[in-house]
């Protein structure tokens, strides 16, 4: 079972209980636990070899183990519906969080997990796709203070993504490779700082030799780390976590059936899942604040943007605009189209 098969609130909410229990096993086992040690060891590659850099390998192993495996058994799933997924993709890529003191609050839940049945790319900086298939959170301590440990994760078996051919490629050579694999496959992590300012992304080496770049699937929304101001997934965890709170969306409990349910109480899952869809699918417009100070002819495109507000606390905070079309509903559509000039 699948999230490529559904299409239904209670398709999702069987595929969701499903995964949940294989991953909430898979992450507790051997198998589970050496991948999260080989994937640390990989990202921290360029540390010093020695017992100090062993330890702190070790320890952050031991962290994703618990958090992780405590994100897919005890915590509400939220399932992605397809026809938001170009929302929080395109708020993820225009998303720059430098800076920025995030507060314990901008989550909906200290802990979660968000399924994409429609996944969004991820290139990284040597120009490998991955799919984003599921995105964890889990609030974790640290001596510097409190953050959220924000997993991205592909579908093992997606024959669009090209990590999921690659672990394909792998396993002709080493058979008993899938066995050792849960559903999702661990392949990006990042930390957002709670009350502690956002650090920059480091800027990319152009200095890099040129490299034969992956394709995305056709229609699909990549966002790549050459261009990205805050990281891949914090982007799409801090879109998602901001957009279903606004109105534009709705998070609709799924109902799930007695078999599924049985299974899930079994496994010592928790079973409950809400599909975040879009409320509204007519074109927005801005709420006027007070009388019209000009009079637009025509209309035309605005694009999706960011925008900063502070409530009566005095909290920052924002809010995603949503791409619409602005101006009197009887006026002509101006298209703007676009042409780029090579000048000296």
């Amino acid at each position: 079972m699948t999230f490529r098969t559904e299409t239904s609130l209670a398709g999702y909410a069987r595929a969701a209980v499903e995964m949940k229990t294989r991953m909430h096993e898979y992450c507790a086992s051997t198998a589970g636990g050496e991948y999260t040690r080989a994937f640390v060891e990989t990202l921290l590659a360029s540390l010093p070899d020695d017992d100090d850099t062993a330890h702190a390998h070790q320890k952050l192993v031991d962290v994703i183990n618990r958090a992780t495996s405590a994100v897919w058994a005890q915590i509400e799933a939220y399932v992605l519906a397809p026809a938001m997924t170009a929302v929080v993709a395109a708020a993820a890529q225009a998303l720059d969080l430098t800076g920025d003191l995030l507060t314990a609050d901008a989550a909906p839940t200290d802990s979660g997990v968000l399924f994409l049945p429609e996944p969004i790319y991820h290139r990284n900086l040597i120009g490998q796709v991955s799919g984003i298939a599921a995105i964890s959170w889990a609030t974790i301590a640290s001596p510097s203070g409190r953050s959220w440990l924000i997993c991205g994760w592909a579908n093992r078996d997606d024959p669009e993504d090209p990590h999921a051919a690659r672990i394909q490629g792998y396993a002709r050579q080493d058979p008993t490779l899938r066995s050792r694999l849960g559903p999702y496959v661990l392949t990006n992590l990042d930390m957002l700082p709670i009350a502690a300012p956002v650090p920059a992304v480091a800027p990319p080496d152009v200095d890099e030799p040129d490299r034969d770049w992956e394709t995305a699937p056709d229609g699909r929304y990549v966002i790549a780390d050459s261009a990205a101001r805050t990281r891949a997934c914090a982007a799409i965890a801090y879109a998602f976590w901001r957009i279903q709170a606004q109105p534009i969306s709705v998070a609709a409990p799924a109902p799930l059936d007695r078999p599924a349910r049985r299974r899930a109480a079994r496994a010592r899952v928790v079973h409950d899942t809400r599909v975040v869809m879009l409320r509204r699918t007519s074109a927005l417009t801005e709420p006027a604040d007070g009388p019209a100070r000009w009079h637009y002819r025509v209309r035309f495109v605005v694009r999706g943007h960011w925008r900063r507000l502070t409530d009566k606390h005095g909290q920052a905070r924002r809010i995603w605009i949503h791409a619409h079309i602005k101006g009197p509903g009887d006026a002509p559509l101006l298209h703007g189209e676009k042409v780029a000039v090579l000048a000296r």
